[in-house]
């Protein structure tokens, strides 16, 4: 109870963007903020450029690839429901395949291939031909400027560890978790900003403090193989005299939310990434497991990724 006392009384110490009325996690393990809005209608409360250069890669291709094939599945309908007779060169033998037909000669419309064996005829076959070929070269244009965007946009490629440890550290003991760079950007002046949100229970009321957390090591030169990023628990950290239990509590909520920036060489830019840590996600009692090693003749470093997660348990 001391040490609730104590979160309660201490000022709060960053403006971390959340209200203290606000609950439950803040920032997902993504970065992404854990916020729902209401109040806008949905059109209003998406970026969809943002959420299309966001999408992972597998979802990205797998919308495109649905979207076109709804796309030419409406028009083949509507071709359909005007008649095959207005199209040349339709195979009317069975009603299948005559929408097999109608399905190609939409996508042929669509990204204005135009094989020539089937052609349409009348004014109202027409018109949706060419109101389908002006829609489809509007649609490869925002998919051309998607890929690109996704392509061209610089971002960090930071992996963090799953879990975030508490470690005997010099006479005391130390929140660690550690990140590494898995691809082969140039990262330099690299600087990270460590935020602590507790929420306990004040006369029955949900409450959140914000806490600045002190790193030992705040910017380093350059991100070229894991960095672990270290908080000393000490008089000055929101967590001194917590216990094990106390990390456990399950009245007592604890994220630590964390953000990393760094400067891009290639596109000359800044970069952030962000993910955070809360209660079940912290391990007391482990250290982690070195992650490189030289190699056999001595001139290179390795860089072990799978170890990036990898800790073994010591006593405190």
């Amino acid at each position: 109870m001391a040490r609730k006392l104590r979160i309660i009384r201490q000022k709060s110490r960053d403006d971390s963007g959340f209200g203290s009325n606000a609950s439950g996690r803040f920032i997902n393990k993504d970065g992404f903020s854990n916020v729902q809005r209401k109040g806008v209608n949905i059109f209003n409360r998406f970026s969809w450029y943002h959420t299309m250069l966001n999408l992972p890669s597998f979802r990205f291709i797998s919308y495109l690839i649905l979207g076109y094939v709804a796309i030419n599945l409406v028009f083949a309908l509507i071709y359909y429901l005007i008649g095959v007779e207005h199209l040349t060169g339709i195979d009317q033998s069975t009603p299948l395949n005559e929408f097999i037909d109608v399905f190609f000669f939409s996508s042929q419309t669509f990204t204005t291939v135009g094989y020539g064996r089937i052609a349409p005829v009348g004014f109202l076959a027409s018109l949706v031909a060419t109101f389908e070929a002006f829609l489809g070269l509007l649609a490869f244009a925002i998919a051309t400027g998607l890929f690109y965007g996704r392509f061209s946009r610089p971002r960090a490629f930071l992996v963090f560890s799953k879990n975030a440890l508490i470690a005997p550290y010099q006479d005391v003991t130390a929140l660690m978790f550690r990140l590494a760079p898995f691809k082969n950007n140039a990262l330099t002046d690299g600087e990270v900003i460590l935020t602590a949100a507790i929420e306990i229970n004040e006369n029955g009321v949900p409450k959140s403090n914000f806490y600045r957390l002190n790193v030992e090591l705040a910017k380093i030169n350059s991100l070229s193989l894991n960095w672990t990023i270290v908080h000393k628990i000490d008089e000055d950290s929101p967590f001194f005299g917590f216990t094990k239990e106390d990390f456990q509590d399950p009245e007592t909520d604890i994220e630590i939310m964390v953000q990393i920036r760094a400067f891009d060489e290639v596109f000359a830019n800044t970069v952030v990434q962000k993910t955070s840590y809360i209660n079940s996600e912290i391990i007391y009692g482990a250290k982690f497991i070195k992650m490189y090693e030289s190699s056999d003749d001595h001139k290179t470093t390795i860089l072990d990724l799978s170890k990036i997660d990898a800790y073994e348990k010591v006593n405190i």
